[in-house]
C-alpha cells in the first residue's frame, strides 16, 4: 500500500474574523432532534443533541423539565428508544461508529455512579440493527450479519426465542398494541429494495406462527409503518407503490382486508397514527418541500396543518392531539416546534446558546431531458452576479433526496464564494417509483447523465464558470464523485469524495450484508453473476482517466464503504502520479463529533479553493 499525501487542514477559511466565527458557529450551535416519547408515559422523552460537542442521547422528563445526557461515547450515539412504561432507555452500542453491536438498557433516571448500561437481551448475538419493537410483555429485535438476518422475541424477560432466520435481508417492522401480532419485512423473493411483509402471531412464551403474507410483486415494495395505537385493533398502516409512487393503505389483520387511501396530493406521502386511531398524520413531499396534513379515516377529509414553507424532518402526534415537528428551510436553521389543537405554534425544545446564522434560500431549477425533468436546487452567494465557481453537491443514498432544508455545510460553501447546486438525479426519492428505480442495472452512470444535463444548464445560463466546477458528495455522492471524475473528466476542475465506493468489486466483498443485498437488487445480481455491470459502474475502471485533483475522506471503521476498496483506488492514483489528497479518521460512515465535522469541511473547501484558483 502506498503512502498517500495528507489533506491540508487550514487554521481558518476566512481572513475576516466575523465570517470565520460565523461558519464555525453554524456547526457548533446547539441543535436538538425531534423528541420521541414513551407510549404509556408520554411525559418521558428522548432526543439527540450536540450540546456536548458530540451527538448523544438525552432524556427529558417533561413533568419536571429535567434533561439528562444519557450517553457519552467518543464517536457519539444514534439509535435509541424508550420502553412503553418509560422506565428503561435502550440504545445501540457499536464500536467507534462501525454500526455493529447490540442493544443495551439503563433506567430512565440513570445508573448509579460507576455502573454501565448492560445488554438488554442476553442470549442474542451482535450484529447490525435490523429492527426493534418493545411491548410491555413482548420484545422483538433483529440483527443482521454476513450470514443473514435473525429475529428474536422475548416474553417478560425470559430466554430469547429465534422466530425468524433468513439469508435474505429483513427485520422487525412493527408490533401490535396488544402484542399478539408482529410484522416482519423480508426479501426472500431476492429484492431488498422492494420488500414484502409477513405477519406472525405471538403466543405464550414468545412462540410465533405465520398468519399473513403480502407482496405486490416485482418492483413494488411494501413497508409497514405502524400498527394502530388502540389495544385490540389489528390495523397495520402500510406504504405501497402500486401506482408508481408511494401511497398509503390500511391492512386489517383481523379480516385480512385492505383499504387503499385515496389522498389527493401530487407528491409522495408517509404517515403515522394520531393516538385516537381515527386519523393519520400525513407528511407529503413534493419538489423537495414538505406539507403536513391530518387525514380523517372515516370521512376521508384532508386538513393541511399550518407549517412554513420548507422541510419537515419528522413529526409525531401526542395523546392530546398536539403535533410536534422539526422544521427548517435552506435559509433558516432547524427548530423543533409544537402545533397545539387550538392552533398555537410554539418552539418545543429551545437549544442553549446563540442560534446559528441564517444562510441563502434555495431556488428551484427544472432541467428538461428526454425522459423527464431533472429537479435541482440552487443557491448563489449573496450579492454575486455572473458565472461563479460552482460546487455540485451530490446526495447519498442513492434512495434519498436533497430538500429545502438548512445545511451548515452548504452555507460554508456559499460563504466561501461558491454557487451550490443540488441535483435530484434519477434514483432520488420523492419523484415517483419509476424515477427512483431508473438506475437499476446501470447505477452511477445513469445518475451522471442527469448531473451532466444540469451542468450544461448551469454553464449555458451563466451561473457556473465551466473552468471552476467542483463535484462533491459523501457515501453514494462520494461514489458518484469518483465516477464523474473518470467518466466526465472534461467537466470537473476538482472532486471531493467523502466515504465513497471507489472499487465496487472489493466494496461488495467487505461491506455489510444489508448493502450487499441492496447491491444485488440494484445491479441485477452479485459480482459473480453480473461482473461486467460492476466493472462498468466502478470508479476504479476509469481511474486512469482522472485529470482533476481529488480529495478523498475515509472512515477507518466504515462498514458501508470499507477502507480496503478506497485504498485500492488511492494506490492507483499514486501509481499514475495523479494529484490527490487523503483525509482518514477513526470512525465509521461519517462522524457524530462536531469538531471533526468542522475539520473535514475546512479541508474540503480549502482543497476546492486551491484547485479552482
Amino acid at each position: 500500500m502506498s503512502t498517500h499525501p495528507a489533506a491540508q487542514i487550514p487554521d481558518q477559511l476566512f481572513t475576516d474574523p466575523v465570517a470565520e466565527a460565523r461558519w464555525r458557529a453554524r456547526f457548533s450551535a446547539v441543535r436538538n432532534s425531534l423528541p420521541s416519547w414513551a407510549e404509556e408515559a408520554p411525559d418521558r422523552s428522548l432526543y439527540l443533541s450536540n450540546l456536548s460537542g458530540v451527538w448523544e442521547i438525552y432524556s427529558w422528563d417533561r413533568a419536571t423539565d429535567q434533561h439528562r445526557q444519557v450517553t457519552d461515547r467518543p464517536n457519539g450515539t444514534y439509535h435509541k428508544t424508550l420502553s412503553q412504561d418509560g422506565e428503561q432507555i435502550w440504545w445501540f452500542a457499536d464500536t467507534d461508529g462501525d454500526e455493529f453491536g447490540h442493544w443495551v438498557s439503563e433506567p430512565f433516571a440513570g445508573l448509579p455512579a460507576g455502573e454501565q448500561a448492560q445488554p438488554a437481551v442476553p442470549g442474542t448475538h451482535d450484529g447490525y440493527p435490523a429492527g426493534l419493537a418493545l411491548g410491555q410483555a413482548v420484545t422483538a429485535l433483529g440483527a443482521s450479519t454476513d450470514d443473514g438476518v435473525t429475529v428474536w422475541t422475548t416474553f417478560r424477560g425470559e430466554e430469547p426465542q429465534v422466530i425468524y432466520r433468513s439469508e435474505f435481508d429483513g427485520g422487525v417492522a412493527g408490533l401490535s398494541k396488544d402484542e399478539t401480532l408482529l410484522a416482519l419485512s423480508h426479501s426472500e423473493h431476492g429484492d431488498s429494495r422492494h420488500p414484502a411483509l409477513r405477519v406472525l402471531r405471538i403466543g405464550a412464551g414468545g412462540v410465533a406462527e405465520q398468519v399473513a403474507e403480502k407482496w405486490d410483486g416485482e418492483g413494488k415494495g411494501l413497508d409497514a409503518l405502524d400498527f394502530s395505537p388502540i389495544a385490540g385493533d389489528q390495523r397495520l398502516l402500510v406504504l405501497h407503490e402500486r401506482r408508481g409512487k408511494e401511497e398509503l393503505l390500511i391492512w386489517d389483520l383481523a379480516t385480512d382486508a385492505e383499504t387503499e387511501l385515496d389522498i389527493d396530493l401530487p407528491g409522495e406521502v408517509v404517515a403515522d397514527w394520531f393516538q385516537d386511531g381515527r386519523s393519520l398524520l400525513v407528511a407529503h413531499t413534493h419538489e423537495a418541500r414538505t406539507t403536513v396534513h391530518r387525514y380523517d379515516l372515516a370521512s376521508g377529509e384532508l386538513t393541511a396543518l399550518n407549517t412554513a414553507k420548507g422541510t419537515v424532518g419528522g413529526a409525531s402526534a401526542r395523546p392530546d392531539g398536539t403535533v410536534e415537528y422539526s422544521w427548517s428551510s435552506g435559509a433558516q436553521p432547524g427548530v423543533v416546534r409544537a402545533l397545539h389543537p387550538d392552533g398555537t405554534d410554539r418552539v418545543l425544545l429551545q437549544p442553549a446558546g446563540e442560534p446559528p446564522a441564517p444562510s441563502r434560500p434555495l431556488e428551484d431549477a427544472f432541467v428538461k431531458a428526454s425522459y423527464g425533468e431533472i429537479h435541482a436546487l440552487v443557491a448563489r452567494p449573496e450579492g454575486t452576479e455572473g458565472a461563479l465557481p460552482t460546487v455540485f453537491l451530490l446526495h447519498g443514498g442513492p434512495h434519498a433526496a436533497d430538500e429545502d432544508r438548512f445545511s451548515a455545510y452548504r452555507a460554508a460553501w456559499l460563504d466561501a464564494g461558491f454557487a451550490v447546486i443540488h441535483v435530484n438525479y434519477r434514483g432520488s426519492t420523492g419523484y415517483g417509483s419509476p424515477w427512483r428505480d431508473a438506475l437499476e442495472g446501470r447505477p452511477g452512470l445513469t445518475e451522471l447523465e442527469d448531473v451532466a444535463a444540469v451542468h450544461d444548464w448551469a454553464v449555458a445560463g451563466g451561473l457556473a464558470d465551466p473552468a471552476k466546477c467542483v463535484v462533491a458528495g459523501a457515501s453514494w455522492g462520494g461514489y458518484l464523485t469518483l465516477l464523474a471524475l473518470g467518466v466526465q473528466p472534461e467537466r470537473w476542475t476538482a472532486g471531493v469524495a467523502g466515504v465513497p465506493v471507489a472499487d465496487y468489486l472489493a466494496a461488495y466483498e467487505d461491506e455489510m450484508e444489508q448493502l450487499r443485498a441492496f447491491d444485488r437488487a440494484l445491479f441485477g445480481g452479485s459480482p459473480q453473476e453480473v461482473p461486467d455491470v460492476y466493472r462498468e459502474c466502478s470508479p476504479l475502471t476509469y481511474v486512469d482517466r482522472v485529470t482533476a485533483p481529488v480529495l478523498v475522506l475515509a472512515g477507518e471503521n466504515d462498514p458501508r464503504c470499507p477502507i480496503r476498496q478506497i485504498d485500492n483506488y488511492l494506490d492507483k492514483l499514486a501509481g499514475q502520479g495523479s494529484a490527490y489528497e487523503v483525509y482518514r479518521y477513526d470512525a465509521g460512515h461519517g462522524s457524530l463529533v462536531v469538531e471533526e465535522t468542522i475539520k473535514q469541511t475546512a479541508a474540503e473547501i480549502d482543497f476546492a479553493r486551491r484547485a479552482v484558483g
